[in-house]
């Protein structure tokens, strides 16, 4: 799960890491109260919060360019904030569409010497973290890694160890810091570590972590992602989350325990088995189709779940045909096949349905799918279904 900048910001600043001064707003008089809280003097900092990276050099959909603005006086800073929110901020990481801008960041801004990249993550190469740092901060890591991967420093910490003095000092050397920075930067990891294992998160970026003219270190920007599988753990992390920010789809689904991710293709998959599906998805490629979603419906889906995972499906305007792949092992063929038939009616299906079911009870499933009324397929292969869906799929929209 994703958070806002201004909520990572807070998270930083429980574990101690220097940050900006900084105030949310999502309407036009906490604007107001947001910006008296800065120091007056100041030059304020204007922040489109989304989930999205690219947002400085981002357009939004009418026309106003920037959702990062530096403003040198509270009136501009509330100019623009009321030109950024309700609006569309389109980034390199954006849809064509954008995303609504809900929630202004104000900052006070920093005078910068230079900027560095620093995040830590789960490796799983390692079963561990890692810790990555660049002198080539404010840019995208992927393209140093292109261009200067020499300027990319990787530290792994075992997580039974834990970090240690000898990795900051490695990436201080690394960053080419001296002196007091090297102290502040040894703080700034011992917290960033500390809170990515008690929070159980996935990745803590600061980019860019800045030396100011005194030569301290500030985080100016920060990401940071929390495994969902942890969530019952941190439940004041799951009331940050923000459903506008996400697929419409997604949150549906997950409130139905139903693992869906949306894609650009028109051939939807209802699969058991996060394996499975990443096959049905090779198998839907390779005949030339393009799957719609990654729906995996576990190994235990019942009536009102299948019932659900078609609505899912249904509701994206895109899909123009359904394969359901089910292999029964802890789920049984005649059980999800009544499931199918049950949910297909309640939905009022209007796409082709191209169902292969193989494993447990699968006699007793296919005739459940072949005595019903519904206009579906079935088919005996997975190869022999994909084949059916893509060539159904290609007619209806040739």
């Amino acid at each position: 799960m994703n958070i806002h900048e201004y909520q990572a910001k807070a998270l930083l600043n429980e574990y101690n890491i220097p940050i900006p001064k900084g105030f949310h707003a999502q309407c036009e008089s906490s604007i107001d109260r947001a910006i008296e809280q800065l120091e007056s003097s100041q030059k304020i900092v204007v922040k489109a919060q989304i989930h999205a990276g690219g947002r400085g050099k981002g357009t939004f959909t009418n026309g106003f360019k920037g959702g990062v603005q530096l403003c040198k006086t509270s009136n501009e800073a509330k100019s623009i904030a009321l030109k950024m929110l309700g609006n569309h901020l389109v980034t390199k990481q954006t849809s064509a569409l954008g995303r609504k801008v809900q929630t202004i960041y104000f900052t006070e801004a920093c005078s910068i010497n230079h900027e560095y990249y620093l995040a830590i993550l789960l490796d799983r190469e390692s079963a561990g973290a890692v810790i990555i740092a660049s002198t080539e901060g404010g840019m995208n890591i992927e393209d140093v890694a292109r261009n200067s991967p020499e300027k990319i420093v990787r530290v792994r910490v075992p997580l039974d160890l834990g970090l240690k003095p000898h990795h900051s000092r490695l990436i201080a050397f690394n960053l080419e810091l001296k002196g007091q920075q090297i102290k502040e930067l040894h703080l700034i990891l011992n917290g960033l570590y500390r809170m990515f294992i008690e929070k159980d998160a996935e990745l803590i970026e600061i980019n860019p972590l800045i030396t100011d003219s005194a030569g301290s270190l500030f985080a100016l920007d920060a990401k940071v992602s929390v495994d969902s599988n942890a969530l019952f753990k941190h439940p004041e992390i799951t009331k940050l989350r923000d459903t506008n920010e996400e697929d419409p789809k997604e949150v549906e689904a997950s409130a139905h325990n139903l693992n869906y991710i949306a894609l650009e293709g028109n051939i939807a998959c209802m699969v058991n088995g996060a394996g499975l599906a990443m096959a049905t998805m090779d198998i839907i490629k390779s005949y030339g189709g393009e799957p719609a979603n990654f729906l995996d419906v576990g190994g235990g889906a019942n009536e009102e779940q299948v019932t659900a995972a078609f609505k899912i499906i249904l509701s994206d305007p895109n899909v123009k045909g359904i394969l359901v792949n089910i292999f029964g092992g802890i789920m049984q063929c005649d059980i999800i096949a009544k499931g199918i038939v049950l949910a297909a009616k309640n939905v009022s299906l209007s796409v082709p349905l191209v169902v292969r079911l193989e494993g447990t009870n699968v006699k007793a499933g296919k005739k459940i799918l072949n005595e019903s009324s519904l206009k579906l397929i079935s088919a005996d292969s997975l190869a022999e279904a994909a084949d059916i869906i893509t060539k159904t799929v290609a007619e209806l929209s040739g």
